[in-house]
């Protein structure tokens, strides 16, 4: 998912692309899509901003999705759209999680060396950023 959203703007509407791994059938990414986007009830609403505040959703999209899990650099890639490169842990005890799915998930505060999306209405490039680097573990109850 690429995203964006402001606090100075009325609302803090979010506008964001949904990817689907483009290796997964209709009916998965017609699920993932009712999910991620909060039309499936269920305990992720919470944790997903953008599924109970004010949203655009500009795209769901199959895509290829590619992620280097060596220990450093780690990397993610979504096409030509979005790039992600971790230089490596956050330097103090700083906690920038806040709104982040999955924060509540043992983890470590990284910095995002290359932050880069060019999605449609969604272009930004950043360095040095703060993120979040935890296991995902995803089940159907």
């Amino acid at each position: 998912m690429a995203a964006r959203y402001s606090d100075d703007e009325e609302g803090s509407p979010w506008t964001f692309v949904l990817y689907v791994d483009e290796r997964s059938s209709d009916e998965q990414r017609r699920a993932l899509e009712e999910i991620w986007t909060g039309r499936a009830r269920g305990g992720q609403i919470e944790h997903f901003p953008w599924a109970w505040k004010a949203s655009n959703l500009v795209a769901a999209t199959p895509a290829q999705i590619e992620v280097g899990h060596t220990s450093r650099p780690q990397w993610f890639r979504v096409s030509d759209e979005v790039s992600v490169r971790i230089r490596g842990p956050v330097d103090d005890d700083a906690t920038v999680t806040c709104v982040i799915p999955g924060h509540e998930q043992a983890g470590a505060e990284v910095v995002a060396e290359e932050l880069k999306v060019e999605a449609g209405p969604l272009q930004f490039e950043y360095q040095g950023n703060c993120g979040y680097a935890a296991d995902f573990d995803y089940r159907s109850t």
